[in-house]
């Protein structure tokens, strides 16, 4: 049950060209910095990025599409990254753009087994283009499929031996619910205790969903765009 690895790059191994990642984090909150830097280290390209968004220019998943590491990204959000507009409006960057709700059930229902479900979000625009409608209650919906990924990378605050995983504040975000949907899912995480010392109400992730898990180091803790009022006189 000792799902230790020695450190990211161990934690990515079996990552090839082409496949699927979910990354945990919104913005620069909750994103596994250290798993972010092996996948750029390991230099793997042609990869399909679930995220909310894509960092910020050269930094979090930002780093990525600067090594153009990434062919296509499934996110919520372009905003802060410029490069990532511009890949997408040059046509180098395929990009699939979900509403942030139906975003997180896509997920949650890749990680229950779901196929998919029928949103009324998104009815009437570009969103519904080619997918199937039916009427409830009087009501227009489409259906969306699940997503589901090859690995699962997430951030978590705590986590033991076993994988059970505690997160901190804001930078759960997306995190739980990725956890449950990749293949494979690796954690890291800034403290990494021994099993029994996490409380078992507080666990947020389940052992059962992580299969590897590692401490990361040297985190930045960075934010998008440091916002102060000035001082009163």
């Amino acid at each position: 049950m000792n799902k230790v690895v020695r450190d990211s790059l161990e934690a990515i191994a079996g990552l090839q060209d082409g496949a699927s990642i979910m990354v945990g984090g919104f913005g620069l909150c909750g994103i596994p910095e250290n798993l972010i830097a092996a996948i750029r280290e390991r230099g793997v390209k042609d990869l399909t990025v679930i995220s909310n968004n894509a960092g910020v220019d050269e930094y979090g998943l930002g780093v990525l599409l600067y090594n153009r590491q990434i062919r296509k990204m499934i996110s919520t959000y372009v905003g802060e990254n410029q490069l990532f507009e511009k890949l997408a409006l040059s046509g180098e960057l395929d990009v699939e753009l979900v509403p942030q709700g139906t975003f997180a059930e896509r997920i949650r229902a890749g990680g229950a087994g779901i196929a998919g479900f029928y949103t009324p979000t998104g009815y009437g625009t570009l969103i519904a283009e080619g997918k199937e409608t039916r009427e409830f209650n009087g009501r227009m919906h489409i259906l969306e499929r699940a997503l589901t990924a090859d690995f699962a990378f997430v951030k978590a605050w705590k986590g033991d031996r076993w994988g059970n995983l505690v997160y901190r504040k804001t930078a759960r975000n997306f995190n739980p619910v990725m956890a449950t949907a990749g293949r494979i899912t690796v954690a890291e995480v800034e403290h990494l205790v021994e099993v029994g010392e996490l409380e078992p109400d507080s666990v947020h992730t389940p052992a059962i969903y992580v299969q590897r898990i590692f401490q990361g180091t040297n985190y930045s803790r960075r934010i998008e765009k440091r916002t102060v009022r000035k001082r009163g006189t």
